[in-house]
């Protein structure tokens, strides 16, 4: 049941910092062995050594050697004290050594007949659907990259209960529980060595669906095309088309498993590109509601980018670690390996961006402190490559700006972008939270951003306010939105939340932003609304605890504002922007996003772009 609240102020909260204390120095000499150290037998076998010989040990003349002690002298204590220390500690080793040697084989027995289970069980069952590699097929590639949001208790149900109206049946009645288990802890291990995913690959898995020059022209419905929706069903993966107008489902189709990133609209709106998490990029044609093409561009994927006219995109990679561009038929036009300039380090690329303004795309890299911008212009200017002593005099070397990485050298990685509305400057932030404005032009960080936490300044959304362009970005780790001020790039308002978010949305012609919590436990159920001109929370929407509500996007004119109830029996849940209202909810499984068109292709100020 939706209620609602009236808020006017809150309260900011602050975080301590604590350094912790050095380890006080140890002896420097001949130290007695410490108590940690008799409880690590492991470590100290491996790293035990003898203690070198004094002089009078060594087979030196008797004159050099000391005295020996007459037979009747007393042993000190401390001597005694250091014999039997000596002895207790020689006992321990003997019984380590002798109970490691026998329980050694038969841990080591049970395990790799768990291993041997578990790969038996995978061949048999899970190969036919995600391949015997667990690189998947019809069904996701089965690796710890490509599962990293679903948890292994969630997993382990899956394969004991199978999903419904899916392919995936349960297996609860053919394997044991140990084998269930043994089978899950496997897929959740990584291949060694990692995977490869060549151009070979790339080109061999690509599948046409149908001819666009023999589809027609127009839509093959009565719906404004510009005011559509795809709503991205999580639960059963498949895709709804949402007449924006009527608030009703005029189509929905299967997708591949997982899709990321959002979908990325081009041509005016007619085709629509996604990506999957492990790695399918689908064309699909919007106007005749059609898969057109599918192609594998990697193992895993992040996300996607598509230029408007829909001839390039790029797919960013976690694995393997590459940039790949195709051309708008989904075929191959270069991969390109991610590593720092020298070669050293490979990254893997956290998201690619399209920067219709400059033709290009961006790409943000997760393990090098570089950002790169490649043009999609055929026409572009070519890279200086290595030292250039004259540029104008074309005194160096160079390589052709079509398609080819220009970088930018910083300090530290950035994970997400946020763009300035002419896309002439970045403004980046790593996981960290060391946030930092880029000049794309000047190709350097011409400021910092004073951010906490785990800012997603790709959620990112601006507004005007007071005379001055202001941008607002929700934060993974603080209970906060930060507005920052465009121009001067000093924080206007910490506004807090009831916990850390993910998204935050409005539209260029309503007064709100809405925002959720939904990285918090206790309050992923609540939406707030942000006044835009008082900077204030003054509204709550509000599901059942323990539920979560999240991801707003709003009509192509700003009347309605539609979030998600993000649960296998979830919904849609329409709001009028002006009077916040619940007017309509629309079941769905699981709609984790929902994308307008217009908003989208326009660059719409209140989403992300």
């Amino acid at each position: 049941m939706k209620q609602t609240t009236q808020l006017e102020t809150g309260t900011e909260g602050k975080s301590d910092v604590r350094a912790g204390d050095k380890p006080p120095a140890g002896f420097a000499r001949r130290s007695r062995p410490s108590r940690q150290a008799a409880y690590e037998p492991d470590e100290a076998l491996s790293n035990y050594a003898a203690p070198p010989l004094q002089p009078w040990e060594e087979d030196a003349p008797r004159s050099a050697q000391p005295p020996a002690a007459p037979s009747n002298t007393l042993m000190p204590k401390a001597a005694k004290r250091m014999v039997i220390l000596a002895i207790v500690w020689l006992v321990f080793l003997l019984f380590v050594s002798l109970k490691s040697a026998h329980a050694t084989p038969e841990a080591g027995g049970a395990a790799s007949a768990a291993l041997s289970s578990a790969k038996a069980s995978y061949q048999l069952h899970c190969a036919a659907c995600h391949g015997t590699d667990r690189l998947g097929g019809i069904g996701p590639a089965l690796l710890p990259e490509n599962l990293s949001r679903l948890r292994k208790g969630e997993a382990l149900k899956v394969v004991r209960d199978g999903r419904p109206a899916t392919q995936m049946a349960g297996f609860g009645q053919a394997l044991a529980a140990d084998q269930l288990a043994a089978l899950v802890d496997w897929i959740y291990t990584p291949v060694v060595p990692a995977p490869l995913w060549r151009e070979a690959d790339i080109r061999a898995s690509r599948i046409q669906h149908a001819e666009p020059a023999k589809l027609p022209a127009r839509p093959v419905f009565e719906a404004d095309p510009l005011n559509l929706f795809l709503v991205v069903e999580a639960g059963d993966h498949h895709v709804s088309v949402l007449d924006g107008d009527r608030l009703e489902v005029i189509h929905r189709f299967p997708s591949r498993h997982a899709l990321h990133g959002g979908p990325k609209f081009a041509d005016g709106g007619r085709y629509v590109f996604f990506a999957s998490r492990d790695g399918w990029v689908t064309k699909y044609d919007l106007w005749n509601l059609k898969v057109v093409a599918e192609v594998r561009a990697g193992i895993n994927t992040r996300n996607l980018a598509a230029s408007p006219d829909g001839r390039h995109i790029a797919i960013a990679n976690y694995l393997p670690h590459t940039l790949v561009l195709l051309d708008g038929d989904l075929n191959l036009l270069k991969v390109l390996e991610v590593s720092d300039r020298d070669g050293k380090h490979s990254s893997r690329v956290s998201a690619v961006y399209d920067a219709t303004p400059r033709h290009s795309f961006i790409a943000a890299l997760k393990d090098v402190p570089e950002v790169w911008e490649i043009s999609y212009d055929p026409a572009a200017d070519e890279i200086p490559a290595g030292l250039i002593h004259d540029h104008a005099q074309r005194e160096g070397a160079f390589i052709p700006g079509y398609l080819n990485p220009c970088r930018t050298q910083l300090n530290d990685p950035l994970d997400d972008f946020f763009f300035t509305q002419d896309y002439a400057e970045l403004m980046g932030a790593s996981r960290e939270g060391k946030g930092q404005v880029v000049n794309l032009d000047a190709r350097k960080k011409i400021a910092d951003l004073p951010l906490a936490g785990m800012p997603h300044l790709g959620s990112g959304i601006t507004w005007d306010w007071r005379g001055r362009r202001v941008m607002a970005s929700t934060n993974l780790q603080a209970a906060e939105v930060t507005v920052i001020d465009l121009q001067s790039r000093e924080v206007v308002r910490r506004i807090p939340t009831r916990g850390p978010g993910f998204f935050l949305r409005s539209h260029e012609n309503s007064r709100y932003a809405f925002v959720d919590s939904m990285m918090s436990p206790e309050y992923k159920h609540v939406l707030q609304v942000i006044d835009k001109e008082t900077l204030k929370v003054v509204h709550e929407l509000t599901e059942q605890p323990g539920r979560t509500l999240a991801h707003v996007e709003f009509t192509r004119d700003g009347s309605y504002a539609l979030a998600s109830l993000w649960e296998d029996d979830g919904a849609l849940l329409v709001f009028d922007a002006q009077t916040l209202a619940e007017v309509k909810r629309i079941p769905m499984r699981k709609p984790v996003g929902k994308y307008n068109v217009w908003n989208k292709i326009m660059r719409e100020e209140g989403t992300s772009h």
